[in-house]
C-alpha cells in the first residue's frame, strides 16, 4: 500500500483524487506545519483519509504516552495507527497499546528491533530509508534484513524516508509492502520520459472512439 506523508489538509485532498493513496501518515515535524491545531488537524484527516492514519506520540514517559495515544485513537478512530519510537520505554508502550489499538514501531535502524516490534504486537514496523542509508551506509539492506526477521511474523514493513522513485521501487524489492510519500513524489511515481513519449506516438499515429 502507498501513503501519502503529510498533515497538510489540501495535499491530503490532492493526494486522495489520485485515487490509489491508501492512507496518511504524520508526524511530529508534519503536524507542525498544519495551520491547524494537532487535533483539528487529525480529525480533519480522518474524516477524509481512505484508510489508516497514523499519529506518532511526543511523551516521555510511559503513562503519558499511553494516554496520548488513547487519546489519539479517541480523536482519529478506527482507522488509527500510533507510531511509537523503537526505544526501551517505546516497545513497552506498543505491548500496552497494541491489544486495542493498532501499533507501529518508528525509527528502527537495526532488524533485531523489527523483532521487538513483532513481539509487542506492533502491526508495522517502520524503516526511514534514506536516512539509514546517510547514518548507516545502505538502508535498502535495513529493509531486507527486516524483512528476513519479520518473515514468519504477521508485522510489516512500511519504508519511509524516501527521496526518488527508485528508491520506492528498491524498497519494495527489498521486503517493504508499504510505502510513504510526500505529495511531490507521489506525483512523481507517475511520471515516465518514455511512458510519455510512447503516449504521444499513439496519439499522433493512431485513432481512438470519437466524442
Amino acid at each position: 500500500m502507498i501513503y501519502l506523508d503529510s498533515a497538510i489538509i489540501s495535499e491530503a485532498e490532492t493526494a486522495i483524487k489520485l485515487g490509489w493513496i491508501k492512507g496518511i501518515t504524520t508526524n511530529p515535524t508534519l503536524l507542525a506545519k498544519s495551520n491547524l491545531s494537532p487535533e483539528e488537524t487529525l480529525a480533519k484527516l480522518a474524516q477524509i483519509s481512505p484508510g489508516e492514519l497514523y499519529y506518532q506520540v511526543t511523551a516521555t514517559d510511559f503513562e503519558n504516552m499511553v494516554t496520548e495515544g488513547r487519546k489519539a485513537f479517541e480523536i482519529i478512530g478506527e482507522k488509527t495507527v500510533l507510531k511509537i519510537p523503537a526505544t526501551l520505554l517505546g516497545f513497552q508502550v506498543v505491548a500496552e497499546l497494541s491489544p486495542q489499538i493498532n501499533c507501529s514501531v518508528t525509527a528502527i535502524y537495526q532488524p533485531i528491533q523489527a523483532v521487538l516490534a513483532s513481539e509487542s504486537g506492533a502491526k508495522y514496523a517502520i524503516a526511514y530509508v534514506n536516512r539509514a542509508t546517510k547514518l548507516l551506509g545502505n538502508g535498502i539492506k535495513l529493509v531486507e534484513e527486516m524483512a528476513k526477521v519479520l518473515a514468519n511474523t504477521e508485522t510489516k514493513i512500511l519504508a519511509a524516508s524516501l527521496k526518488s522513485p527508485e528508491e520506492a521501487a528498491a524498497a519494495l524489492m527489498a521486503g517493504a509492502t508499504h510505502l510513504t510519500l510526500p505529495l511531490s513524489l507521489l506525483e512523481s511515481l507517475t511520471t515516465q520520459e518514455l511512458s510519455e513519449k510512447t503516449v504521444i506516438e499513439f496519439n499522433q499515429n493512431g485513432r481512438g472512439i470519437k466524442i
